[in-house]
């Protein structure tokens, strides 16, 4: 009936009638958000009817209620400058809007795909239109309306439909808008598939014209290879036979005999040898020929047996099935085992429950979901205060969060998350990714064997705790299968009700984004929606043991006094990097004096010229191969007005060419890629090769 396979997929559907909401219905039964964004009177098909005898306000027409189950409803003025600028807000968190209007609406509405997509460049805009978009194909009746019956007429399906020529049949449920809905959700999966990929959206429109060409797929080939203008087939078929509806003492019956070896078998059932050894019939061709003798003996038989007779002669024997009506459809087991009728609660209380077609589609595996009921007009005009979560961070917002994915080199990590039944679950990872700053994305690995795989995978949220170096216990405690992880833990509820470990150096409360395929791990791709830092140690874990990340002052000091080394920093202010400019015009980063060649010593020496200087964590260690000094160089910030002799520049336009030292130059070339994904490595080597420990993995690194 409904699945969770496409949840997390945001759609903004401002489309009417049948073809859009028919689209969107499908996306929604499988766990998209659906969003309609409507107007003050609401979507036409609520005022269409038919409405129930309990519904005296004419509040729930089941034209809207069986289209429109499990969305919500938000109501926009798109003619008013606040509408508008609502829009644009919701446009910019969604994977997908949807609308089927004619061309041009939305262009002279200003809310263009190409305004939209400016600030949200993966959006899918997707129009179904009477006749397409020239965007990708003008048409010269771009600008009609149409309907159902419209396209049905165009795009020949009426022209082959009916008992004769003179009696052209539209068919009755709105095919020529359900078509065009069920082709466009196709469209929009396909373009959402890209943009995962890509990072780039697409408009992608359907002509309903067009579709119904597509439907009436022989009549063109026929035509093409026998100039035939096929005409109304009537309930026949023009190349095969028996083929069609036959009459029984009761009603009707469909047979469909298209290979041998079923006219054989209908033959035997009809006790007519003859027929079965005729060699007139013995082939499709041969049957072709004789369509009308065939289709007569046979409609002779078939009409001297009941319905149920011909079901317990035919079912399963050959292509066989009774004519149907919805009485017959409601009564039949096939029906209730697959369950296609479903039942919508009826958001009053004390109100039966509707009963509307069920999605047809089901996936193994994916237990069916009920329906959820339909949305009354303007019911989640709330979200428009809610819907942030997934906009684009200001400046502020990515310069904060991008402190915060470089505050750890790397770390042992507890992620967290709630089953869905509010049971906490949780388990230790070694460390975690950040991935872009726009959107704010980070991910984590795992493992499939994992006994928390399953529950992380098909959760909506999830936490990442940063431990600090005191928070050993709590890590081995979650790296076990323990079910007291806990009630051994002193942790609260945060965003969403996620569970965060108390006194972590860092949490990061995420939504998740994506789930990828990766071998015999899962990556999982969150995005940010806040996220919280304190000063300390993060806890590191390496060859089975574990270790402080923080600063090994006594180590470095070592290295230099022994070697003639130095100690050195990258300090960043903001988004710019502060160097010392030395007396012939080159440039360099900022070192610790000769005489106090120590990280306390840098420390004073950068405090006695006004600047504070914080340092973070190891970025460079490198051993001079001809001298055997180390240079050992940290990553951190600095604040202070820059001195005589030294100067702050933009890290987007770093001088480069003017560091005299290749080392250098060639690590702050690296400090600007890192910068940009807020993931820091280590580098250890010589001054002239070695490599990048980064968070993920060892990267090989050539100066």
């Amino acid at each position: 009936m409904s699945s969770t396979l496409l949840k997390g997929i945001r759609v903004l559907d401002l489309s009417r009638m049948l073809s859009g909401p028919y689209c969107s219905m499908f996306l929604a039964d499988h766990g998209a958000e659906v969003i309609k964004i409507e107007g003050g009177s609401g979507d036409t098909s609520r005022n269409n009817g038919p409405y129930r005898a309990d519904d005296p306000g004419h509040d729930w027409a089941g034209y809207f209620v069986s289209l429109n189950r499990g969305k919500k409803s938000i109501r926009l003025d798109l003619k008013s400058p606040e509408g508008k600028a609502a829009f644009r807000r919701l446009a910019a968190t969604a994977d997908v809007v949807l609308e089927n209007f004619r061309p041009g609406v939305m262009d002279r509405l200003e809310l263009s795909y190409e305004s939209l997509a400016e600030a949200n460049p993966r959006l899918v805009y997707a129009a179904i239109r009477g006749f397409g978009d020239p965007r990708t194909g003008a048409s010269p009746y771009a600008d009609w309306p149409s309907y159902d019956v419209v396209a049905q007429a165009m795009g020949g399906l009426m022209a082959m439909t009916g008992p004769d020529a003179d009696t052209p049949t539209k068919v009755g449920p709105g095919i020529g808008d359900i078509f065009a809905g069920m082709m466009m959700s196709f469209g929009i999966l396909a373009a959402l598939r890209e943009a995962e990929a890509t990072g780039k959206g697409r408009f992608v429109d359907v002509a309903m014209y067009d579709a119904m060409i597509s439907m009436c797929e022989r009549m063109v080939y026929l035509h093409d290879m026998t100039g035939q203008v096929a005409g109304p087939e009537g309930n026949g078929h023009p190349l095969l036979a028996p083929f069609g509806l036959f009459p029984a003492a009761d009603g009707q019956v469909a047979l469909g005999i298209v290979d041998d070896s079923f006219w054989q078998k209908l033959t035997a059932i009809m006790n007519r040898p003859d027929l079965g050894t005729d060699a007139r019939f013995s082939t499709r061709a041969g049957r072709s020929a004789h369509a009308g003798e065939i289709n007569r003996v046979v409609s002779g038989w078939t009409a001297t047996h009941s319905k149920a007779d011909l079901t317990g002669l035919l079912g399963g024997q050959v292509p066989f099935g009774p004519l149907n009506t919805v009485a017959d459809i409601t009564a039949d087991p096939h029906v209730a085992a697959r369950q296609m009728l479903a039942r919508i609660p009826h958001p009053e209380p004390g109100h039966a429950p509707w009963t509307v077609a069920a999605n047809p589609l089901r996936f193994a595996g994916q237990a069916a979901r009920p329906l959820p009921a339909p949305p009354r007009l303007g019911e989640h005009d709330a979200l428009l205060d809610t819907l942030n979560d997934r906009a684009p961070l200001d400046e502020d917002a990515r310069r904060d969060l991008r402190r915060a994915f470089g505050q750890f080199a790397t770390g042992v990590t507890v992620l967290t998350t709630r089953q869905e039944d509010g049971t906490p679950r949780g388990f230790t990872a070694n460390s975690f990714t950040s991935v872009s700053l726009d959107p704010p994305l980070l991910l984590v690995c795992l493992a499939k064997t994992a006994h928390s795989c399953d529950v992380f995978a098909q959760a909506p949220h999830f936490a990442v705790n940063i431990l600090s170096d005191s928070q050993k216990e709590i890590s081995g405690l979650f790296a076990s299968r323990s079910t007291e992880k806990f009630s051994g833990t002193h942790w609260h509820p945060g965003s969403h009700d996620l569970p965060l470990i108390n006194d972590a150096l860092a949490t990061f409360a995420c939504a998740r984004h994506k789930l990828v395929d990766a071998g015999d791990h899962l990556i999982l791709i969150g995005r940010v929606l806040n996220h919280a830092v304190t000063e300390g140690k993060p806890l590191g874990f390496h060859n089975g043991a574990y270790f402080d990340l923080g600063l090994e002052n006594r180590l470095a000091d070592a290295a230099t006094k022994d070697t003639n080394g130095v100690i050195a920093a990258v300090l960043a202010e903001g988004e710019r990097i502060l160097l010392e400019e030395t007396p012939d015009g080159t440039l360099t980063v900022p070192k610790s004096p000769a005489r106090d060649n120590t990280v306390a010593g840098f420390v004073r020496h950068m405090d006695s010229r006004g600047l504070t200087a914080r340092l973070d964590h190891l970025y460079a260690v490198f051993q001079n191969s001809q001298t055997g000094a180390h240079s050992i160089v940290y990553h951190g910030t600095v604040s202070g007005a820059a001195p005589e002799g030294m100067r702050y520049h933009d890290l987007a336009a770093l001088p480069l060419d003017q560091v005299a030292n290749d080392t250098e130059r060639s690590m702050l070339a690296r400090y600007q890629r890192e910068y940009r994904h807020g993931s820091f490595g280590i580098y250890h080597g010589t001054e002239r090769s070695g490599i990048v420990h980064s968070i993920a993995d060892h990267t090989e690194y050539t100066v």
